[in-house]
């Protein structure tokens, strides 16, 4: 199977991410295979300008989320043409899906991985923009990690970047771009760990095993009970369903935008019995537990995992 586009050439040196409250900016500079934040900038949005929703369009005003990544550009001294977008991880499903052959030619996985995944998507699949990346393989098993969203949604976040001046060459998830950034300086990393993504609107659970994602789970601010609570429902599974001993390490994202983070880091040590390291995709210096370095989105620019919604090349 030949790599994707998007792995064959220079990954963008740009991360536009697009959250409900906010637009960040954030510029690399790449130095002898390193790579590094040379500046950054963030502006914030009001309420309603992005709603995150998984089955309807997203941006009540393009043209004022636009205007606002243009600012967040200009702060951050970004020119490049081509960005990596990344979006909240509520406006798309993400599946696990297991094979025990995979046909040789990728118009029939294609089929196979549509057809797998059209009865758990909320709206038709020829409305869909589908990524898909192999996950983890065992003797008579094959499986995927299938992302799907809506074209429209996505083309609203693509049709901001274009209004700014900035095309989005690369469309991933706010979680695996976090996930990207832990493994990118880090090479093969080992073991069992369990990243928590806490953003202001939603909280995502991730699992991997050997660098490959094993459970994922994102939850709406409006369901119930709490995050640490679901982080222990999360941890039963593991070991229940995933054979799962005990996490290596255990990660949280999103301190930097979500109140009361500090008190959750704590609660989740204690429910855990491990130490729960705060990882800040936006400050280079943050700590990833012993992972050989800090995981920036200096890092996530370049892909990991490589699961993406999209790649296009430039027009």
């Amino acid at each position: 199977m030949s790599l994707p586009a998007f792995l064959q050439q220079a990954p963008p040196t740009v991360a536009v991410d697009l959250a409900p409250e906010r637009v960040a900016v954030v510029r690399v500079e790449r130095r002898g295979g390193t790579a590094a934040i040379a500046a950054h900038g963030v502006e914030p949005l009001p309420p309603g300008a992005i709603t995150g929703a998984l089955a309807s369009p997203n941006m009540p005003d393009v043209a004022a989320v636009a205007a606002a990544i243009g600012r967040a550009l200009a702060t951050a001294g970004a020119r490049a043409t081509r960005v990596s977008l990344v979006v909240p991880d509520t406006i798309a499903r993400v599946s696990l899906v297991r094979f025990e052959s995979v046909p040789a030619k990728i118009a029939d996985l294609d089929e196979l991985i549509r057809w797998q995944v059209k009865k758990t998507t909320p709206f038709p699949l020829d409305e869909a923009v589908i990524g898909y990346t192999p996950g983890q393989s065992s003797p008579g098993a094959v499986e995927f990690v299938v992302t799907v969203a809506r074209r429209d949604v996505i083309e609203q976040y693509e049709g901001a970047c274009e209004l700014a001046g900035a095309h989005a060459g690369i469309v991933d998830l706010a979680t695996f771009n976090v996930v990207n950034a832990v493994l990118a300086p880090a090479g093969a990393v080992t073991g069992d760990w369990l990243l928590v993504h806490a953003a202001p609107s939603y909280v995502s659970l991730a699992v991997l095993r050997d660098g490959h994602l094993i459970f994922y789970r994102t939850r709406g601010e409006e369901s119930e009970g709490s995050v640490a609570d679901l982080v222990h429902q999360t941890a039963m599974y593991y070991e229940d369903r995933l054979q799962g001993q005990r996490f290596g390490r255990v990660l949280l994202s999103g301190g930097s935008t979500v109140a009361g983070a500090d008190h959750l880091r704590r609660e989740l040590s204690e429910r855990l019995g491990l130490e729960v390291a705060p990882v800040d995709p936006f400050h280079a210096a943050s700590p990833a537990a012993r992972l050989g370095a800090s995981p920036s989105l200096a890092d996530a620019l370049a892909p990991g995992i490589g699961i993406l919604l999209r790649e296009k090349a430039a027009s």
